[in-house]
């Protein structure tokens, strides 16, 4: 599984305009929804789901970085959108700072194991100091393409 196959074509936002966590939250599945990742029908539910997984604890695991998710039967593909906030925005993450780079992935409700790991990939990615540094230095949607492209260029085996 490789990030360039889970992040959605158009929806990568490399300047978020919201300046809070539930703004970030709705631009990034509105973006989702423009691309048919998301059902426009459960827009809401979406937005709700993921607002709901954020009150029972933050997805922002630090260094800058939150990784909100839902899993939902209406998904029929994994698929994640990428925002970026030059600013930075308050997603009570663990070390306390604030957040610059968000993916956000929505999962079919009956694929567990792949939720999993679309999220390892994810992770593994984000944990590289000079992935995450690139990320922030990012200008545009093709900048953050150009960059998972040589990220999973990068990773060995399937």
């Amino acid at each position: 599984m490789r990030l360039t196959d889970l992040v959605a074509a158009g929806a990568i936002i490399p300047l978020l305009r919201s300046q809070d966590r539930d703004g970030a939250v709705v631009e990034m599945i509105d973006a989702l929804a423009g691309v048919g990742a998301v059902p426009p029908k459960h827009r809401e539910e979406f937005i709700a789901r993921v607002l709901e997984r954020e009150k029972r604890g933050s997805t922002g695991f630090g260094r800058g970085v939150a990784v909100p998710h839902v899993k939902h039967k209406s998904v029929k593909t994994m698929s994640v959108a990428i925002g970026l906030s030059q600013a930075g925005i308050d997603f009570a993450a663990l070390d306390k700072q604030p957040v610059y780079t968000i993916f956000l992935l929505v999962s079919p409700e009956d694929q567990p194991e792949d939720h999993l790991r679309a999220m390892e990939v994810i992770f593994k990615n984000l944990s590289k100091d000079t992935f995450r540094r690139f990320l922030r230095q990012a200008a545009s949607a093709d900048d953050v393409r150009s960059l998972l492209e040589e990220s999973d260029g990068l990773q060995i085996g399937p």
